[in-house]
């Protein structure tokens, strides 16, 4: 039986396929739900055809992750190859869903060397985890600039920049408001230390983990000056084996062997 090509415009609750042959003739359009309904249908409708492959742009790695885990062949389109072919398709670059598939599956079709989608391994813990420890970064300058705020109604000239739960603490000690504003500002104050104190914590345990995750990975990057674990941690997990790793990432790849070259770091 003749090969298709099955590309893919994925969204969050939903997906638009459509399957073409090698010569770029459309068998099918569809569009289909990502509950456990619809991915069933348009996985059903896939597999009408016993060759075929599946190609879906980066945006769409939870759909993906999920046909390589029922057993299906997967390649990861790039974004910008897409967005070409559409354009020398329609004459404009506007997008439709199933443009996009379309668009999405004459690349997958003429295109030698994409990357095959693999079940998630450590690198994909590497991921969860680094953006974790990003959103308890922010977390914890938000609750600090609010801290700020207060302490400078309090406190004559405020607190200094950086600015530790510790510090604010004795600082928020020294002052004791008679008025209702100012011991409930206090109030808000010491919530907010409690709350930093917490943030703390949390980042604490999410470095070490980090930490450990990057090194039973085997690489040497936290050897690194400058380099500690959530930046390892995110060029690990965004980049992850160099070697299956085309185009424009390898630049970043030859930057960070240049480092490898002269500390004499194995990652």
């Amino acid at each position: 039986m003749t090969p298709v090509i099955i590309g893919m415009d994925p969204h969050k609750r939903s997906a638009t396929i459509e399957i073409i042959d090698e010569h770029e003739h459309v068998l099918h359009t569809g569009r289909f739900g990502t509950d456990q309904n619809g991915y069933h249908r348009m996985l059903a409708t896939g597999r009408r055809h016993t060759q075929r492959l599946w190609a879906v742009q980066g945006i769409g790695r939870h759909l993906a992750q999920r046909l390589v885990a029922d057993g299906e062949t997967v390649v990861d389109v790039p974004a910008k190859l897409s967005a070409r072919v559409r354009v020398f398709a329609t004459g404009q670059g506007r997008k439709t869903d199933p443009v996009d598939a379309h668009s999405v599956a004459v690349v997958a079709l003429r295109t030698k060397g994409l990357r095959l989608v693999q079940v998630d391994d450590a690198t994909a813990a590497l991921r969860l985890l680094v953006d974790h420890r990003d959103e308890l970064g922010h977390a914890r300058t938000q609750v600090v600039n609010r801290l700020h705020r207060l302490l400078l109604e309090l406190l004559a000239g405020g607190a200094k920049k950086f600015l530790s739960a510790t510090q604010a603490r004795a600082l928020l000690a020294s002052v004791r408001p008679r008025d209702v504003v100012g011991r409930t500002r206090r109030r808000l104050a010491a919530d907010l230390i409690t709350e930093l104190d917490r943030i703390d914590k949390r980042i604490k345990t999410a470095n070490t983990e980090l930490g450990e995750l990057v090194a039973s990975t085997g690489s040497t990057l936290l050897e690194l000056f400058g380099i500690g674990p959530s930046s390892a941690a995110r060029l690990l997990g965004d980049i992850g084996d160099v070697a299956e790793q085309p185009g424009r990432r390898q630049g970043t790849v030859r930057v960070l062997e240049r480092h490898r070259t002269v500390g004499g770091v194995v990652w």
